[in-house]
This record gives C-alpha cells, sequence and structure tokens, in this order.
C-alpha cells in the first residue's frame, strides 16, 4: 500500500455478460481525504460503489482497504474492518424513532449480539453511543420521532448517522442530496463537513455546488473509466472534463 492511501482500487473491471460496466479503473483515496465521483448518468458511479462495499464482486482486478484485498468479501465483513455507505434511495427503518434506528445500529458495532432475555434500554455503552451519534447529526431533539415522518432532509441525516454508527473511519455517500431543496442542501453539507473531520469520505454525487463545495479531489468517470483525477481547481479547467460532463458551467 502506497503512503498514506486508505481506500486503493486498481485494475477494476466489472461485466453484466458481454457488457462491461466498469473498465479498467484505477483510484486512490488518502487519509483525511474528502474524494468526490462524479460523471454522467450510466457512467457506472453506483455500480463502483457496489463493488466497493461488496454488494457486487468484480469481474477482475482488486479493492484494497489499508492494504487488505477486501474484493468480494461481504458487506458486512466488509463494514467490521471500518468501511460503511449509504444508499441513493433512503434506507431507514420509518416505524422505529430516531434513537431506535441509530440504537439498533449501535448495537453490533459494541459486540452485543442477539438476545431474547436482556432489555436493551439498560445498556449505558449502547445510549451513550446513540446519543453520540445523535448530537453528532443534530437530531437528538427529535429521538422520540418515528423516522417516517422526518423531513426528507432529516431522514439523510438520520441515514449518514445510521452509516457512521458502526464507528466507520471510511464513508460511501451516494448522492446524498438528491432531490433536496438549497436550504436543506446547505444543512446536509454542512453536515457532512463535520461527520467527515475525523474520516475518510468518498461520495457520489450530482451537484456541482456540493462537489466543488465538498471535495478535496474529484474524478471523473465516463464509460466506465476514470477519465481525470484532481483538485476542484484543475478538474474545472480540464478540457475533456467540461466536454465529457461540466460544460460551460464548470468553466
Amino acid at each position: 500500500m502506497n503512503d498514506g492511501v486508505v481506500l486503493e482500487l486498481s485494475g477494476l473491471f466489472k461485466s453484466f455478460g458481454a457488457t462491461e460496466i466498469i473498465r479498467g479503473v484505477d483510484l486512490e483515496v488518502r487519509t483525511g481525504e474528502r474524494h468526490a465521483i462524479i460523471g454522467p448518468n450510466g457512467a457506472g458511479k453506483s455500480t463502483l460503489f457496489n463493488l466497493v462495499s461488496g454488494h457486487l464482486s468484480p469481474s477482475a482486478g482488486s479493492i484494497r482497504l489499508r492494504g487488505e484485498e477486501i474484493a468480494g468479501m461481504a458487506p458486512q465483513l466488509i463494514n467490521r474492518r471500518g468501511l460503511s455507505r449509504s444508499f441513493q434511495i433512503t434506507n431507514i427503518f420509518p416505524r422505529l424513532s430516531v434513537w431506535e434506528n441509530v440504537r439498533c445500529a449501535t448495537l453490533w458495532a459494541l459486540g452485543y449480539k442477539y438476545s431474547f432475555w436482556r432489555s436493551i434500554d439498560g445498556l449505558d455503552d449502547v445510549n451513550a453511543r446513540t446519543e453520540e451519534i445523535l448530537t453528532e447529526i443534530d437530531l437528538l431533539d427529535r429521538w422520540r420521532t418515528p423516522a417516517g415522518v422526518l423531513t426528507y432532509g432529516e431522514q439523510r441525516a438520520l441515514e449518514i448517522g445510521l452509516t457512521i454508527a458502526g464507528n466507520a473511519d471510511v464513508i460511501l455517500l451516494d448522492e446524498p442530496t438528491a432531490g433536496m431543496s438549497r436550504a436543506e442542501t446547505e444543512r446536509v453539507v454542512a453536515l457532512i463537513r463535520k461527520v467527515s473531520e475525523q474520516r475518510v469520505l468518498l461520495m457520489i454525487e450530482h451537484d456541482m455546488h456540493v462537489v466543488f463545495d465538498l471535495a478535496d479531489r474529484i474524478s471523473v468517470l465516463v464509460y466506465g473509466e476514470i477519465i481525470a483525477s484532481d483538485t476542484p481547481e484543475r478538474i474545472k479547467s480540464n478540457a475533456a472534463v467540461q466536454q465529457a460532463y461540466l460544460g460551460t458551467e464548470a468553466a
């Protein structure tokens, strides 16, 4: 593993039948980095996330987390190694309260297994960790609220809380601001900036204002290949990127 590289993709391919979706991706994400992946619809961004998080196995290539090969490993095993992800569609328990959602995610991370004879209300470490996460995502005052009646922006904040509840230090966020108003987007961007301060962030995002506001580095995926990976300033001025995706707005 190269010094400072936390997540490394090398020669990564994914085919579905005769159709190649990911075509030889090489990517490095470093310690403390906020790294955004952008690209047009159908570029393979979600497929790439599914490969990294274990929801798909690559056809060829390597995925290393802190030097350890994780390609083809089950998602829960990858999660236990410190990598967690969110999804494009909000993935919460709508009938459980905000507190219960986060507590469910916290239990396993603290080593508790299924038990029918133990009351979880008296688990002080679980309660303390749940409160800590709700404070971090600014939902402590909503702790009794059923998750299904939260605003959309609050539900996305809750999902970010579930993503970090397992003590992951590498988080993957798949279009975290999709479908939000500008005010909701600003709140979630502030939240993402806060929760990623001590973590590595890899995100897919279509909102270029969000990308250029948050990202330290940007990789551009087009037809399953990364055509550029650089700082936001250089990506903005990259002619190939402008032609493939960003258009005149970036200039």
